[in-house]
């Protein structure tokens, strides 16, 4: 299932959701002029490594592994690639390591994931941003990114390999979305085997949906005893913050307009009573 549009119309420019699309394309075209080796080094510094959490406390440097691939001569007309390992150390630095909870979510692993996470968030932030404004939708962002990453890092905190991606913070905008629009309808493209076909699907449904085989992916990765390469549960984490955190700051964001609109309808002498 892959959502198309949906059919809530916002009233202004998401400026923010534009700008955070412009700066997830521009520093993954960056990181394609990188060597692989420089790559991987920049994956692991501005990446999330669980296992770095741990220096903050224990501020000794951790090993990892890293590639290179070389070409070994056989004869005069002949060459034969062969991927060389070594391990390098990664300093206790506690402003990367810090840091890393937000760089993470401005890197990407190849093109199908970087224009997976931005279509969603194309198709699902509008709205958020709409609704909250621009500032607090882009905290709501950074936030839910974060607390994706931490889940990500409870489930798994000794692991070495570099967690990249927005999708933790688009999870939580999906989140935030399902529980304000639950029944805004989503043009949808399912494809069955050679069957493919658009409905129009309710929000609810399609995120519930979504989030159910997040759930499942996760628990399955969780009784195999092995992590994959998809961080499941920095996408459930995102998802419940997001849908945690969406009411919590409507409130702190609607109920002063509220109260402002209300004074201004009185006169000053009647504010006090008309308020309670």
């Amino acid at each position: 299932m892959i959502p198309l549009q949906d059919d809530n119309p916002v009233a202004r420019a998401p400026l923010v959701t534009y700008l955070l699309i412009g700066i997830n394309v521009v520093v993954f075209l960056w990181t394609l002029t990188l060597p692989p080796t420089e790559l991987q080094l920049v994956q692991y510094k501005r990446g999330f490594v669980p296992a770095r959490i741990k220096q903050i406390f224990d501020p000794r440097p951790i090993e990892v592994t890293v590639k290179q691939q070389v070409l070994l001569r056989r004869d005069a007309f002949a060459v034969r690639p062969q991927v060389i390992e070594h391990s390098i150390r990664l300093a206790p630095r506690i402003d990367e390591i810090l840091l890393s909870l937000l760089t993470c979510m401005f890197l990407h692993g190849g093109w199908f994931h970087l224009i997976g996470n931005m279509w969603f968030l194309w198709v699902f932030g509008d709205n958020v941003e709409d609704w909250l404004g621009p500032l607090p939708y882009l905290a709501l962002y950074l936030l839910g990114g974060v607390l994706a990453t931490a889940c990500h890092w409870l489930y798994d905190p000794t692991s070495r390999v570099p967690m990249v991606g927005a999708s933790g913070a688009i999870s939580t905008v999906l989140g935030a979305y399902a529980v304000t629009w639950p029944g805004a309808r989503v043009r949808t493209l399912v494809i069955l085997g050679f069957f493919v076909t658009t409905l129009y699907v309710p929000a609810v449904v399609f995120l519930g949906i979504w989030f159910l085989g997040q759930l499942l992916s996760g628990a399955e990765e969780l009784n195999r005893g092995a992590a994959g390469g998809v961080a499941w549960w920095a996408h459930v984490g995102g998802f419940v913050a997001g849908a945690v955190l969406m009411p919590l700051l409507s409130s702190l964001l609607v109920w002063p307009r509220i109260v402002r609109a209300r004074l201004a309808d009185v006169e000053p002498y009647d504010q006090l009573d008309d308020l309670w």
